[in-house]
């Protein structure tokens, strides 16, 4: 003879053993999130595909000419330096460049060496997906 309460916790005990079971691994964000994000970037160009091409090439060279001038600055100028990166990484939609070089700009004297070598990682995500992207074209 089963009992309401029986039953009831029957059935947390199966729910509690599934709920074990099924957790899956939370991924990174760098798993989710694409180092360009390309519906955003389309939206910015207008669908124009040999737009999109000229934005990210001049995004390549952009990060290429800011990079080591941000590392070789005292913090004001890095800081200057990095909202330009921001601003243009906003653009093609390089959501990880933005944030790293937000911290950039944010970041206190004793931060600012963490804070490059983090964009720099960001910023070579990015180049290896224009890469790719340039090159499929």
């Amino acid at each position: 003879m089963h009992t309401e309460g029986s039953t009831a916790q029957k059935r947390f005990a199966v729910v509690a053993h599934v709920s074990v079971i099924d957790q899956p691994s939370t991924p990174s964000p760098a798993a989710i999130e694409p180092a360009i994000d390309m519906q955003h970037l389309a939206r910015m160009t207008l669908g124009e595909r040999s737009l999109e091409r000229e934005v990210l090439a001049l995004f390549d060279r952009q990060a290429d000419v800011l990079l080591p001038r941000i590392r070789g600055s005292a913090r004001p100028a890095a800081a200057a330096l990095a909202h330009t990166l921001k601003s243009s990484a906003l653009g093609i939609g390089a959501w990880r460049v933005a944030r790293a070089a937000q911290a950039v700009e944010q970041a206190k004297e004793a931060e600012l060496v963490a804070a490059v070598a983090a964009l720099d990682g960001a910023i070579a995500e990015s180049k290896a997906e224009i890469f790719r992207l340039l090159r499929a074209c």
